[in-house]
């Protein structure tokens, strides 16, 4: 069957492809695949992007441009750190829930391009800036200093990126209640307990 005429904009592309390559990994994927997925000829989604690495950066900066742009933040920014630091966890969990196929997309990357390797780069960085503000808020007395901040750090990154492999949004009207499915701000309200209930002093 003849591939439908072209109606894609960058962004609805961009949809398609992430889907595709969260479902068969980027490197399982190919233009043939994103070609089927989106029911468009290649050369169509050659008018739109040079290929798939160029659909992969796209999809990974808006990963973090989300993540990074938490960081600059008020509630970020101002206070005392371990309040810095709560926020920045709490807007982390938000971040991901909204961004879910993007962010999902970024966790799975492992450093096979040059893209990828950027985007490994760019979530060290994200994951350092955390860790200063934890190494801050043990400095300040609010945080236990008998916990190690990178072992802290890891394992607080450990959980909220842990959301990505279970978390389904809940649905509104019937069936809403159906276990498994849990609101997005609940999830968010748990990771700060969780975490910070065995962090605080």
């Amino acid at each position: 069957m003849p591939a439908k005429r072209d109606t894609y904009t960058p962004d609805s592309l961009l949809q398609v492809a992430v889907a595709v390559f969260n479902e068969r990994g980027y490197d399982g994927t190919s233009m043939e695949h994103l070609s089927k997925a989106a029911g468009i000829s290649k050369s169509s989604i050659y008018h739109h992007v040079r290929g798939k690495e160029e659909l992969l950066r796209r999809a990974i900066s808006r990963a973090l441009d989300g993540l990074f742009g938490i960081l600059v933040e008020p509630g970020a920014c101002e206070g005392r750190a371990v309040e810095r630091l709560e926020y920045v966890t709490r807007r982390t969990v938000e971040v991901l829930l909204d961004e879910l196929p993007y962010v999902t997309l970024l966790l799975r990357v492992r450093g096979n391009t040059d893209t990828e390797r950027w985007a490994m780069a760019r979530r060290r960085e994200f994951d350092q800036r955390v860790a200063e503000l934890l190494r801050r808020a043990v400095a300040e007395g609010d945080l236990r200093s008998d916990v190690d901040v990178r072992l802290a750090t890891r394992l607080l990154f450990g959980m909220i990126n842990s959301i990505v492999e279970w978390y389904r949004p809940r649905a509104s009207g019937r069936g809403a209640g159906r276990e498994g499915l849990v609101a997005r701000d609940e999830v968010a309200e748990a990771v700060i307990r969780t975490a910070f209930a065995g962090l605080r002093v």
